[in-house]
């Protein structure tokens, strides 16, 4: 059984590594005097993989254009977030790359902006910004005005193992929206009760605490679940959160990441290590992304359950803005392109990518494949399956009584997911975070025992004081 399980969990690693590891190369612009103008789209890798969607939209935009038109060309930058976001702003302040559009973490638009780096965006780069989800379209503008447009939206999920809550007796094994961590609780306590735990099974959920923004998200999300209404940040980026806040925000982490509850592993965990932890059958529950669905869907089938983070879930993604270093020519052709990826019908392509769409329009078709013209790959064929599935389609939209997961977990999660600090200073402020939760979760001296949750606060109040305004 071991082997079997291993077996899934490296097959299911392969899958993820090879989307996100894997970017197809950037085409080779023909030479000679009659090479169409061209824009530099910098982007992150592709965590659909080689010749993934991103690329299948841009050659969908070339197609559009023409032989005689601008050619759009995607280049991808290695490294995590942390070291893309260096060299793009490595790369923009010196002026010696030629990216016409960048495709930016929403926590970095702030600091790009306000340094001058992107463009503020006409009407022409959105088409009916109505249509955007709220929550999703604010992270495009800084001090009033907009400086990109969503491009794939990201939030926090719940999976879990519906066998592991069968075969211990739990009182439910299809978990719905209003799920607790209290519920959560009770039944990590079925499983650890039961005599016939599953094999190598050995603590309840998985997430990703290592010193890195994973550590940064999984903060924010306990702190805005314990108390109302928390912001680090006000819109202008001043310090607006207290002592007493924090203190609470504390408490919920460390009651969250407990034992017996979490994988004393997940301390030093990143997505790659807590998705393999979980596939191993060594958690029965882990908070991870959206991307993740259909590979994890493709290893377990039916004994798969997916539903909304208990409290709040943190927002992630990626906006496309316009670099100051191009030219008003290729600026508005920029634009346009922004426009084309952006548009309804390449938000539903993302979405059948696995990517989260950021259009609520996308997500009109709950039980069935969202239509999707502009990538090939991904376009809906006839349905051959009785619950109007494509045959494509590896992960159901159809879940448990009736449940959609785009309708019914994902856009809710998406429209009610609470924002990172809004600020230019936001590597500043996650660095903050990471550093002084160590406390929480780093080394210690033998012998020694952890601060206490106020004193822990305490010294982050300070810390955060000390970076940000206000």
């Amino acid at each position: 059984m071991a082997r079997r399980l291993t077996a899934a969990a490296l097959s299911l690693l392969s899958l993820i590594a090879l989307a996100s590891c894997t970017g197809k190369d950037a085409p080779e612009q023909p030479q000679g005097a009659a090479d169409p103008p061209r824009i530099v789209v910098a982007s992150g890798q592709d965590v659909t993989g080689k010749n993934g969607i991103r690329q299948q939209l841009i050659d969908a935009w070339n197609a559009r254009e023409g032989e005689d038109g601008y050619r759009a060309r995607l280049v991808e930058l290695p490294g995590s977030a942390d070291q893309q976001r260096s060299q793009l702003l490595g790369a923009l302040q010196s002026g010696g790359a030629e990216y016409d559009v960048v495709n930016l973490d929403v926590t970095w638009i702030p600091e790009f902006a306000a340094a001058g780096l992107i463009r503020p965006l006409t009407g022409a780069a959105v088409k009916s910004p109505d249509d955007i989800i709220r929550a999703v379209d604010r992270t495009s503008f800084w001090d009033g005005e907009r400086y990109a447009v969503p491009f794939n939206s990201d939030v926090g999920l719940l999976y879990y193992r519906k066998d592991h809550l069968r075969d211990a007796g739990a009182s439910q094994t299809g978990l719905g929206r209003g799920v607790t961590w209290a519920d959560l609780r009770e039944l990590i306590d079925a499983v650890n009760d039961d005599s016939t735990k599953p094999a190598n099974y050995e603590e309840g959920w998985t997430t990703q605490l290592a010193a890195y923004e994973g550590r940064t998200v999984n903060a924010i999300e306990a702190f805005a679940s314990a108390v109302p209404d928390f912001a680090l940040t006000d819109e202008d980026g001043r310090y607006t959160a207290d002592e007493a806040q924090l203190t609470a925000g504390v408490t919920e982490l460390r009651e969250r990441t407990a034992s017996p509850y979490m994988l004393e592993e997940s301390s030093g965990f990143r997505e790659a290590e807590s998705l393999s932890a979980f596939a191993e059958g060594r958690t029965t529950f882990l908070r991870h992304w959206p991307y993740v669905y259909p590979a994890l869907y493709e290893t377990f089938k039916g004994k798969l359950g997916v539903t909304r983070l208990p409290g709040k879930a943190v927002l992630g993604g990626q906006n496309l803005a316009v670099t100051s270093n191009t030219s008003e020519q290729r600026a508005a052709k920029a634009a346009e392109l922004i426009a084309f990826l952006t548009d309804p019908d390449s938000e539903r392509c993302l979405l059948r990518a696995g990517f989260a769409a950021t259009r609520s329009s996308a997500y009109r078709n709950p039980g069935g494949t969202p239509e999707c013209r502009h990538a090939s790959a991904y376009s809906a064929g006839p349905s051959t399956s009785p619950t109007g599935e494509s045959a494509e389609v590896k992960a159901p939209d159809r879940l448990a009584d009736g449940v959609s997961y785009s309708r019914d977990i994902l856009l809710p999660a998406l429209s009610e997911a609470v924002q990172r600090p809004r600020t230019p200073l936001y590597g500043a402020v996650t660095q903050t975070l990471i550093t002084e939760l160590d406390a929480l979760y780093g080394s210690r001296p033998a012998g020694s025992s952890r601060p206490g949750d106020a004193q822990v606060a305490k010294r982050l109040d300070e810390a955060l004081s000390e970076v940000l305004p206000g």
